[in-house]
């Protein structure tokens, strides 16, 4: 196993191991792999997306911003979540 192998659908991560991060490019290798593991794919639609996770913070916003409200604020946050993968593909 790498530092990060996503094992029956579960990132499984160990630490690296000391020759791994016996230099800061060792390191930053390993923390790189980590990292890449825990990149979803970019998907279309709903999938992937957590309904409740994204209502939590409409709601939370919506008690310091009230004037934007709920519905409106579910509009911006549902662009926002929209716009995410297309711009997380453009920085690649």
């Amino acid at each position: 196993m790498t530092t990060a192998d996503a094992v029956g659908g579960t990132l499984a991560v160990r630490p690296p191991l000391a020759a791994e991060a016996a230099s800061s490019e060792r390191a930053r290798a390993a923390i790189d792999e980590v990292d890449a593991a825990q990149r979803p794919e970019p998907v279309g639609g709903t999938a992937g997306r957590a309904p409740r996770w994204e209502r939590r913070i409409v709601e939370t916003t919506a008690r310091r911003a009230p004037a934007l409200g709920v519905e409106r604020l579910s509009r911006i946050m549902n662009a926002v979540i929209e716009a995410g993968p297309e711009t997380a593909e453009e920085a690649r």
